[in-house]
């Protein structure tokens, strides 16, 4: 049970992190710029784009007087998950730099106070993702499937992962944890599973990937408990995919030339999760097909 900082609290997997953390005796703080639409713990405001911001942020942070909310001195460990969440969303010189700086000056701050560990959120599409340019190399796409980014989004990302390599060549005490999170649900993200389900090409672009925020919040809290130092990436996806039809059938039919491991189940996700169940432990609890 340590003091976490998790940076974009207030936000879908944001607000499913907090819930996971408490409920196993984390003391949390919430850095965002935009207050949660539930109070889960105690709030900062705080602009990331700023260095001194950020390193307030993560050390000597207030607390209340509620149990949950106890004052956190310096934090511990820290969960980023702040920044654009998607392309598209700005304009694209925007999301670049507003992801890429926001995660230097959180590497930065985090290596200036000495904390140890770091899980941020990378993304699926540092693959190739929307898959339209180039079809996958291979299928389930692993973690050592060559980056292909399409976007200033994607492309902050990956460099972000290259920045946590680099930041513990420098800190070799502070171990880094990436995980590259597919396409985020909530349970009332549910309902719009058939119509997907009705037109199959409009999930073709990140393999018919998705995953349950409180599996996301599962992953963050894993990582947190990783006994391992150094700076990796873990692929986070839902353990099936959104289709009723089985994943070979899937690739068969729009990505014919891709070679497809013969080890792939019946409706497994086509983003291997392999390596995050090995190393992270990693099991996710949810699906759609008992829901819908």
């Amino acid at each position: 049970m340590g003091s976490i900082v998790v940076t974009g609290g207030s936000g879908k997997a944001g607000q499913a992190v907090i819930r996971e953390l408490l409920q196993h005796g984390h003391r949390v703080l919430n850095v965002d710029v935009a207050p949660p639409r539930e109070a889960l713990c105690h709030f900062l405001r705080a602009d990331l784009n700023d260095l001194g911001q950020t390193i307030d942020a993560l050390r000597d942070t207030p607390g209340t007087v509620d149990r949950r909310r106890l004052p956190l001195g310096e934090a511990d460990a820290v969960i980023h998950l702040a920044g654009i969440p998607a392309p598209g969303i700005a304009a694209e010189p925007t999301t670049f730099q507003n992801n890429l700086m926001t995660t230097y000056n959180l590497f930065s701050a985090a290596l200036r106070l000495g904390i140890r560990r770091v899980v941020w959120a990378s993304s699926e599409t540092v693959f190739g993702l929307p898959l339209t340019r180039m079809p996958p190399v291979f299928a389930p796409m692993t973690e050592d499937h060559p980056p292909a980014p399409e976007t200033g989004y994607a492309l902050a990302k990956l460099l972000c992962e290259r920045m946590a390599l680099q930041m513990h060549r420098w800190s070799p005490e502070t171990c880094f944890v990436g995980l590259r999170i597919s396409n985020i649900f909530t349970e009332a993200d549910y309902a719009a599973i058939p119509g997907f389900q009705a037109e199959p090409e409009s999930r073709q672009w990140n393999l018919w990937s998705w995953v349950d925020s409180r599996d996301v919040a599962q992953a963050c809290r894993l990582a947190l408990d990783l006994p391992a130092g150094g700076a990796d990436c873990f692929t986070i996806a839902a353990a099936d995919t959104l289709m009723p039809t089985p994943s070979a059938e899937l690739m068969a039919r729009y990505f014919p030339d891709v070679p497809v491991s013969r080890t792939l189940e019946r409706y497994g996700t086509l983003l291997s999760i392999a390596k995050a169940r090995a190393v992270l432990g990693y099991a996710p609890k949810h699906t759609w097909r008992t829901q819908v």
